[in-house]
C-alpha cells in the first residue's frame, strides 16, 4: 500500500483540528507549523503539491529590494529578516548569492543613487550579507565578460539568496515535515466545496485519480489554494475583504551562459528587473509581467520573444540566443492580494507579493492571499496564531517546525559518509559531492540512503543522463514522496524536466528504467501519459496532441 493510499484511507475516518486546501508554499508551511505545534492536520491538493505558482518562481529568496522604490520599507525590512532566517535555518539549501546589476544610459536613476539604496537595503537586513559594491563599466566587463557594457554607465553588486535546489522541492519538504509531525497529506484530492454542520466543517472531497468522493471533517478550514483562493471561497460561500489579481511571469532555461555563480540583473525594456540566474549547468533567464484575467497562463510566442530580445540586448554572446537554445520554460501566475473594493482598478505592476490572512471567526474559516517563498515561515507562525484564536489548542507551541537537523546530526552523517568513501562514488557529471547532495535533500533520511549505497554501490548510479538523481533516490521518492504521476518526479520532487529537453527525455532509456522503479508494471502507461499531457512549451506554436488539448 502506497503512502498516498494510506493517507486517503485516513482522511474520511477522523475529525481534524484543521483541514488545509492547497499544498503550495502557503499551505505547506501552514501544515508544517500547525502539525509541529500539536494540531491534528490534514492537507489536500487537487493536483500535486507545489503544482502551480510555487513551482514557477525565480528560485530567489530575496528581501524585495524593488519595493524600496515604492517606499514600502516595512515590507522590505520584514522580507530581509525572513531571508536571513531562512539562510540560517536551511544552510544547505538557501544560500547567499551576489547580484551584479548593470545600469544602461538613460535609466531613471544613476548607478550611485541605486548603490546608495543597496546600502540602505543591507542595513535593513541587519548587515547579514556581504556589503554592496559600486562598479564601473570596466569593472563589470572584467568580472562578467558576457555582459555588454557598451551602453552601460555603471552598476553595483549586492547580496540576496537563492534556492540551491528547485522551489517545488523546497515546498514539498514542508509537506514531508508536516507528515513527520503526524499530519495526513494527499495530493490529487480535490475539494468540491464545504459546509458548516453543527459547528464543524464538512468538506466534500474527490480522489482525482479514481473519481471516488468522501467527506473530511474539521474544526477549522484553511483556504490556501493559491491562485484559486477566490474560486474556492465561492464554493464555500465565504466573502472576504481581499481578492486576487493575476500577473503572468515566464522564465526560459538555456545552456549555461557563465560559470560565475552570481545572478546578473538588468532592467528590461518595460522597466522591470530582469535576471540571469545560475541553475547548475543551466541558466534561467526572465521574467515577464503580464496582466491575466484568470490563473491559467500559457507561454506565448510574444513572451519568448520578449525574454530573448532583452537578454540578447544585454549580453555579448558569441551567438545570440534563439528558440533553438531553449531547454524548457517556466510559466506561472503571481496571485497578488488586493482589497476587494479596489478590484481591477489597481495597477498590478505596483503591487507587492505580500501575503494577507483573512479570518472569519464566526465560521472558523481562514483564507491566505498572495505570498511568496521568502515569507513562508511568517505565514506558518501567523496561521498558528489565527488557529489558536479560533479555539484550537496547540499542545506543543515551542516545537521548531522548520529547518535542517542540527549541526551534530549533520557532522555524524558526514563522518559516516567519509568512512564509507561515499564521495568517491559521485558521478563525474555532478555539480556537488554525493554526501552534500544527500544531506541537503534528505536530512535525517540521508542515513538510510547511505546504508543502501554501502550495501549496494550501484544504488549511487545515475539512471537519467544529464541529471544528478541516483537510483536510491528514485526508490526513496517512490516510497516516501507520494509520486502519483511522472510529472511529480520530473518537475517537482526533481527538476529533471527543467534541465533536460523534452525530446531527449522521450528518447531516454534511463527515464524508462526510472519509470520502472517508480511505477512498476504501469511504467509505460505513466510515461505515455506524461508526454501526452506535456507538450513542448519551447515551441508555443507547435501543434498539441489530442490528449493535451483535452486537458
Amino acid at each position: 500500500m502506497t503512502l498516498r493510499t494510506q493517507n486517503l484511507e485516513k482522511l474520511p475516518s477522523e475529525e481534524y483540528d484543521v483541514l488545509i486546501i492547497g499544498g503550495g508554499i502557503n499551505g505547506a508551511a501552514a501544515a508544517s507549523a500547525l502539525a509541529g505545534k500539536g494540531a491534528k492536520v490534514a492537507v489536500i491538493d487537487r493536483g500535486d503539491f507545489a503544482g502551480s505558482t510555487s513551482m514557477h518562481s525565480s528560485n530567489l529568496v530575496w528581501g524585495g529590494i524593488k519595493y524600496m522604490e515604492s517606499n514600502d520599507f516595512a515590507l522590505v525590512r520584514k522580507l530581509c529578516k525572513s531571508r536571513n532566517h531562512l539562510i540560517k535555518s536551511y544552510p544547505s539549501t538557501v544560500k547567499e548569492i551576489r547580484f551584479l546589476t548593470t545600469i544602461s544610459k538613460g535609466f531613471r536613476h544613476s548607478p550611485r543613487y541605486l548603490w546608495a539604496g543597496t546600502w540602505l537595503y543591507w542595513l535593513m537586513g541587519n548587515g547579514f550579507t556581504k556589503r554592496p559594491r559600486l562598479l564601473s563599466p570596466k569593472n563589470i566587463k572584467q568580472e562578467e565578460a558576457i555582459i555588454d557594457t557598451e551602453n552601460a554607465v555603471g552598476g553595483f553588486e549586492y547580496s540576496d539568496a537563492y534556492l540551491y535546489d528547485n522551489d517545488a522541492r523546497f515546498v514539498f519538504n514542508f509537506v514531508r515535515q508536516a507528515m513527520t509531525f503526524g499530519a495526513v497529506a494527499a495530493n490529487y484530492v480535490e475539494s468540491l466545496g464545504a459546509e458548516r454542520e453543527n459547528g464543524c466543517w464538512v468538506t466534500r472531497a474527490r480522489d482525482v485519480m479514481t473519481g471516488d468522493t468522501f467527506n473530511i471533517r474539521s474544526k477549522v478550514l484553511i483556504n490556501a489554494a493559491g491562485p484559486w483562493v477566490d474560486e474556492h471561497n465561492a464554493l464555500t460561500k465565504q466573502s472576504t475583504s481581499h481578492q486576487h489579481l493575476y500577473s503572468k511571469g515566464i522564465h526560459l532555461i538555456v545552456p549555461q551562459l557563465t560559470e560565475q555563480k552570481r545572478v546578473l540583473a538588468f532592467f528590461a525594456n518595460d522597466g522591470r528587473l530582469f535576471f540571469v540566474i545560475p541553475m547548475g549547468n543551466r541558466t534561467c533567464i526572465g521574467t515577464t509581467d503580464t496582466h491575466m484575467e484568470n490563473p491559467y497562463p500559457e507561454v506565448t510566442q510574444e513572451d519568448i520573444a520578449f525574454v530573448l530580445e532583452n537578454i540578447n540586448a544585454r549580453l555579448s554572446l558569441e551567438t545570440p540566443l534563439t528558440e533553438k537554445d531553449i531547454i524548457s520554460t517556466r510559466c506561472g501566475v503571481r496571485p497578488l492580494a488586493v482589497k476587494a473594493d479596489k478590484g481591477q482598478s489597481r495597477d498590478f505592476l505596483q503591487l507587492s507579493r505580500k501575503h494577507v490572512i483573512d479570518t472569519h471567526e464566526s465560521t472558523a474559516h481562514i483564507s491566505i492571499f498572495g505570498g511568496k517563498l521568502t515569507d513562508c515561515l511568517n505565514v506558518g507562525e501567523e496561521i498558528s496564531d489565527e488557529v489558536q484564536k479560533l479555539g484550537v489548542t496547540l499542545g506543543a507551541p515551542a516545537t521548531r517546525w522548520y529547518g535542517e537537523p542540527d549541526d551534530k546530526v549533520k557532522a555524524s552523517f558526514m563522518q559516516q559518509a567519509r568512512d564509507a568513501k561515499l564521495d568517491a562514488l559521485t558521478p563525474a557529471t555532478s555539480n556537488e559531492k554525493l554526501s552534500s547532495r544527500l544531506w541537503r535533500r534528505y536530512g535525517n533520511d540521508a542515513f538510510g540512503l547511505l546504508e543502501k549505497i554501502k550495501a549496494d554501490p550501484s544504488q549511487a548510479e545515475i539512471l537519467i543522463d544529464k541529471t544528478e538523481y541516483v537510483r536510491c533516490e528514485l526508490e526513496y521518492a517512490r516510497d516516501h514522496e507520494m509520486i502519483t504521476e511522472l510529472e511529480d518526479f520530473l518537475r517537482r520532487r526533481a527538476k529533471v524536466s527543467l534541465v533536460v529537453h523534452r525530446d531527449e527525455l522521450m528518447n531516454s532509456e534511463g527515464l524508462k528504467k526510472a519509470c520502472e522503479v517508480l511505477f512498476g508494471d504501469q511504467a509505460q502507461t505513466r510515461l505515455d501519459t506524461y508526454f501526452a499531457k506535456n507538450p513542448d512549451t519551447t515551441r508555443p506554436n507547435a501543434p498539441r496532441s489530442e490528449a493535451a488539448l483535452a486537458e
